[in-house]
């Protein structure tokens, strides 16, 4: 990467504070808004680099007016900026968008501010779009940006709890089965599905450290990040990179010894004890822990608890590559209603 790459926070921190905000001052003085850089684009996570800007990189900021304000000076806003802020901005395209906070998230998350977020909510919204609202920068802030963002901050503890019963879940039934069909000789499938039990082992890792985890392009990045990542990234790629399935079962038993005691260090239920099983005898190795009972255990909401019975495999991002737009939201939460 050039020394001189400027992120795309950067750029946009600049491109408000010397061409959006001195028109904002001459033109609407006192105007009570908010400035920030949200949504789309790996500059948002703030996994940008000079590849970046190829393409749909830009100088860019969303404004936020107050409710009444967005009704009176909203187009005049609009206009003013269309006509004062320049179209290239460090030699790059410009954006900006004139947003008030309830309108914004409706179509960011396809959800009403002035409702509680419900446990069916959390659960139908994904974390990429969770991120993309609660990561990026804000500039300057008059309207209660900061505090909306806040509500989105991560899930609430039951919520949290159910996800990560899901996430043992996906993991628990799969972990004999590297070696069963490495056994006959399928390297190929034992290969796919130690290649699945890393990806759901790395999503455990962003729960248990209570951070959205990014869409595909960023996963592994973003995993990287996290306080576990520089231990467990190795330990990971072994798995990936083993030639027979014994290889691949024991950097498996590895990584799921190190989670398990990273677990155990939160205190999130009395300490699993982790033992070495063979099913049925069987001459293939798991790592087993009862994380599942100690975690159900800990629901007390009753929505929770109902979701969890009904709908045992976590949240919209099991369904990722076909539900995780925001529009599809509302079809999501049929799903959910404890109503039906």
């Amino acid at each position: 990467m050039p020394t001189d790459f400027v992120s795309g926070q950067e750029m946009s921190r600049r491109f408000y504070s010397e061409a959006v905000r001195p028109v904002l001052d001459t033109a609407f003085p006192g105007l009570p808004h908010s400035a920030a850089l949200l949504g789309r684009g790996s500059e948002v996570l703030g996994y940008d680099d000079a590849m970046s800007s190829d393409h749909n990189w830009e100088p860019r900021v969303q404004l936020f007016l107050r409710d009444e304000d967005h009704v009176r000076h909203a187009d005049a806003v609009t206009e003013a900026l269309r006509q004062k802020v320049p179209a290239r901005f460090a030699d790059h395209d410009t954006e900006f968008g004139v947003y008030t906070l309830s309108g914004y998230f409706q179509q960011e998350l396809n959800f009403d501010l002035g409702q509680e977020i419900t446990a069916r909510d959390w659960l139908t919204f994904s974390e990429q779009n969770l991120s993309t609202v609660t990561a990026g920068a804000v500039f300057h802030d008059e309207v209660g940006l900061a505090e909306v963002r806040e509500r989105f901050a991560y899930y609430p503890r039951d919520v949290w709890l159910y996800l990560l019963v899901a996430g043992w879940w996906r993991v628990h039934p799969e972990v004999n089965l590297v070696g069963r069909t490495g056994f006959v000789g399928d390297e190929l499938g034992s290969g796919l599905i130690g290649a699945r039990l890393v990806r759901e082992l790395m999503h455990l890792c962003f729960l248990l450290e209570r951070k959205y985890a990014p869409y595909p392009k960023w996963f592994g990045t973003a995993f990287s990040r996290l306080s576990c990542g520089p231990s467990l990234g190795p330990i990971l790629r072994t798995v990936l990179r083993a030639e027979s399935w014994q290889d691949r079962e024991a950097a498996l038993m590895t990584a799921y010894e190190e989670i398990g005691r990273n677990y155990n260090s939160l205190q999130i239920t009395p300490a699993v004890e982790l033992g070495i099983e063979q099913m049925c005898g069987r001459p293939f190795k798991v790592v087993w822990g009862d994380y599942v009972g100690p975690l159900a255990a800990e629901i007390k909401d009753p929505a929770v608890r109902e979701i969890a019975e009904r709908w045992p495999v976590g949240g919209i991002d099991q369904l990722r590559e076909i539900m995780w737009p925001a529009r599809w939201r509302g079809q999501l939460l049929a799903v959910f209603d404890t109503a039906r």
